[in-house]
């Protein structure tokens, strides 16, 4: 996480939660949502639904890990919080990487674009 800082208070989780793009896969839940201009904040959570400590752990690992190889691809100025799921601990960082690198795309798409794509549902 070398150009992220990291989201460490419970404010910015729950106004994120509340208000941010939300992206789910089977893998990973993403969310994302305008921050301060010039800066990304990424947190990375997992609930014991995940597993016990170890599986926990492993699953943030793996996300930080996917994180690392896609943070360029990712604009400056949003927040974002990734949420480990039950299938986290099994996968390939791969895997992970490239469910988080759609998520990315799909959650800081210009507004135009999505609301054309709902229009033709």
């Amino acid at each position: 996480m070398k150009n992220a800082q990291t989201l460490n208070d419970n404010r910015d989780f729950v106004r994120i939660y509340r208000r941010g793009q939300c992206q789910v896969a089977p893998l990973l839940v993403t969310y994302a949502r305008r921050g301060p201009r010039g800066r990304r904040r990424v947190g990375i959570t997992a609930t014991k639904k995940v597993g016990g400590a170890v599986q926990r752990n492993r699953a943030k690992r793996l996300i930080r890990a996917a994180w690392r190889e896609v943070e360029r691809e990712a604009p400056s100025g949003w927040d974002y919080i990734f949420v480990a799921r039950g299938r986290t601990t099994g996968a390939k960082m791969q895997q992970v990487r490239e469910v988080m690198s759609a998520q990315l795309r799909r959650a800081t798409a210009p507004s135009d674009a999505k609301k054309s794509h709902e229009q033709k549902r």
